[in-house]
């Protein structure tokens, strides 16, 4: 009892930082949208906006890094569950419990791999062509979300195991 409430605990932290990770989503978008549409009027009155490029590139990065989480909460990611609904509960969380299994895998490498290029960036004080801004923060912000959604893998992957032990 007490390893499902601090999993339960465990599940609310993931799905609140996804949340707070979406809404940061939500804004870089926001900010790509004026930055654009700002830029292309100025460019027509021959005076644009230097830098643009890079930031819309940072921006998107920061977009699509930090919904993933958010995704994965609200299984929004491509699933094919057509026949794995057709099998008994047991089977439904043994399979569950290799896809997360697999995910968690994945997404763990991928936030590791992201500090380390993180640290090298630093390192080496990688910083963008116009606008001298660092890569590094945007490869660090890329691990952090990583981390979230491995967050919440980790609790569906508890999910799925009591699915299977369960009598």
């Amino acid at each position: 009892m007490k390893s499902c409430l601090s999993m339960d605990f465990f599940e609310k932290i993931g799905k609140e930082l996804s949340r707070v990770l979406f809404w940061i989503a939500g804004v870089a978008i926001f900010i790509m949208m004026v930055l654009t549409c700002a830029d292309v009027v100025l460019r027509f009155l021959r005076r644009p906006i230097p830098g643009t490029y890079e930031l819309v590139c940072f921006l998107g990065a920061t977009a699509v890094s930090f919904a993933m989480a958010y995704t994965s909460v609200q299984k929004g990611h491509v699933e094919v569950s057509l026949f794995v609904r057709m099998f008994p509960e047991r089977i439904q969380g043994v399979i569950g419990s290799i896809t997360s299994l697999f995910g968690l895998i994945l997404f763990v490498f991928i936030m590791w791999q992201s500090v380390l290029y993180g640290n090298d960036l630093r390192t080496t004080a990688e910083v963008s062509l116009t606008l001298q801004l660092p890569f590094y923060p945007f490869v660090y912000g890329i691990a952090f979300s990583a981390g979230a959604v491995c967050l919440i893998l980790l609790a569906d992957l508890f999910k799925n195991i009591m699915k299977v032990f369960r009598k």
